[in-house]
C-alpha cells in the first residue's frame, strides 16, 4: 500500500514464487516466496474471494473489501493454472470512495475547465478512448461526481466491474449470470429517472444503440470505447451499426487521454485530445462527405506531449498550446 503499486503478481516458477509489483504501468521485483509459503497465500486470498480453493486447474476470478488504516479497499483477485502445476495469482487494488477534482487530475487547467462546461449540458453523448490503465474511469468518476455534487443531477453507472464503490450515485454491477447484461442493465436504467448516465464501456452493437438513444432522449450518457484517437472513435460507433446522422445528434464530445509523468515528482497527471463543438463538427461533415479528417495538430496528444516533454508547456487562457 505505501509504495502505491495497483497490482500485486504472485507467480510460481520451479522452485520458488516470484513476487512484483505494478505502478505506474511499469513492473518492479519484489522478491521471492517459498512454494508453500506461497501456496498458503493463494488460498487465503481464494478463501477471502469466496472462491473454490481445492480448485486449481481452472482460472477463477473474485473480490472482496478490507479496511487497512481507516481506508477501505477492495481486492480484485484473479488465478490462472501455469506449467508448473502452481497457480498464479493477480491481485488488483483499488481504493474505495475516491474521487479527485478535474483540476488535480489534468496538466492543463484550461483543459478541466473545458471538460466541465461539457458535462454541464443537460443531454448527449460524451465518449472517453485510451490505453488500459490511461485513467479514463478515474476522469469518468471525477465528472460523475461533479454533475452529482455541484450540479445536483440523478447518477447512476452500469460498471463490470465496479472498480470503486461512489457513495454520490447508485452503482449497478454488471452480472450476466444473473442476466443483467450492460443491454439489459442500460434499460432498467433508464426506467429510474436518470439525469446522468455513466456506462462502464461500450462493447456491442445493443449497448451502443441505447446509449445512443438515451443521449437523443433527454439523458446525459458518460463511457468508453477502445479506439485509437477521437476521429476513429466515430468509426467505431459506426462499425457497431450507429449511423453517422444519429452520431451527428448524439454526440457531445469524443475525448482521448494519456498519462504523463512529472518531472522530478512520483506522480502522473492526464492530458485530454479533445473532439467537441467545431472541430467535431468539421469531423463529422468530412466523414459524411467521405473525406480523411486529421484533427489540428496542436490538439492531438502526440503534439502535447512533445511540447511538455520539451520544457515550454505554457497554455493560452482559451486552452490551446503556445
Amino acid at each position: 500500500m505505501h509504495f502505491g503499486a495497483s497490482d500485486i503478481y504472485i507467480e510460481p516458477g520451479p522452485n520458488h514464487y516470484i513476487v512484483q509489483f505494478r505502478k505506474y504501468g511499469k513492473v518492479f521485483p519484489s522478491g521471492q516466496l517459498p512454494i508453500d509459503l506461497g501456496d498458503r497465500i493463494i488460498s487465503f486470498f481464494k478463501f477471502k474471494s469466496s472462491l473454490d480453493i481445492s480448485e486449481k486447474r481452472k482460472p477463477q476470478s473474485g473480490s472482496f473489501e478490507q479496511k487497512i488504516s481507516d481506508c477501505l479497499y477492495s481486492f480484485r483477485i484473479s488465478t490462472l493454472p501455469s506449467v508448473y502445476k502452481k497457480e498464479s495469482l493477480v491481485i488488483r487494488l483499488f481504493l474505495q470512495n475516491a474521487s479527485y477534482p478535474i483540476t488535480s487530475l489534468c496538466y492543463f487547467l484550461p483543459t478541466a475547465e473545458e471538460l466541465l462546461k461539457l458535462v454541464s449540458k443537460s443531454q448527449g453523448l460524451i465518449l472517453f478512448c485510451g490505453a488500459t490503465g490511461s485513467g479514463k474511469t478515474t476522469t469518468l468518476y471525477s465528472l460523475v461526481k461533479y454533475c452529482s455534487e455541484t450540479l445536483g443531477r440523478h447518477v447512476i453507472s452500469l460498471e463490470d466491474p465496479v472498480e470503486s464503490s461512489q457513495s454520490y450515485m447508485l452503482q449497478i454491477q454488471v452480472n450476466e449470470r444473473a442476466g443483467v447484461t450492460y443491454a439489459s442493465g442500460l434499460k432498467a436504467i433508464l426506467r429510474h429517472s436518470p439525469d446522468v448516465i455513466m456506462i462502464g464501456e461500450i462493447r456491442d452493437e445493443e449497448t451502443a444503440q441505447i446509449a445512443v438513444r438515451a443521449a437523443l432522449s433527454g439523458h446525459l450518457v458518460l463511457s468508453t470505447i477502445h479506439a485509437k484517437d477521437t476521429v476513429n472513435c466515430i468509426y467505431r460507433l459506426m462499425d457497431l451499426h450507429i449511423s453517422i446522422e444519429e452520431i451527428r445528434q448524439a454526440a457531445v464530445a469524443i475525448i482521448a487521454q494519456c498519462l504523463i509523468h512529472l518531472k522530478d515528482s512520483d506522480s502522473r497527471k492526464a492530458i485530454y485530445e479533445i473532439l467537441a463543438d467545431d472541430v467535431l463538427h468539421d469531423a463529422m461533415k468530412a466523414i459524411i462527405e467521405g473525406r480523411e479528417y486529421q484533427l489540428p495538430v496542436e490538439r492531438t496528444l502526440e503534439y502535447q506531449r512533445a511540447w511538455i516533454e520539451s520544457g515550454k508547456d505554457q497554455v493560452t487562457t482559451n486552452g490551446s498550446i503556445r
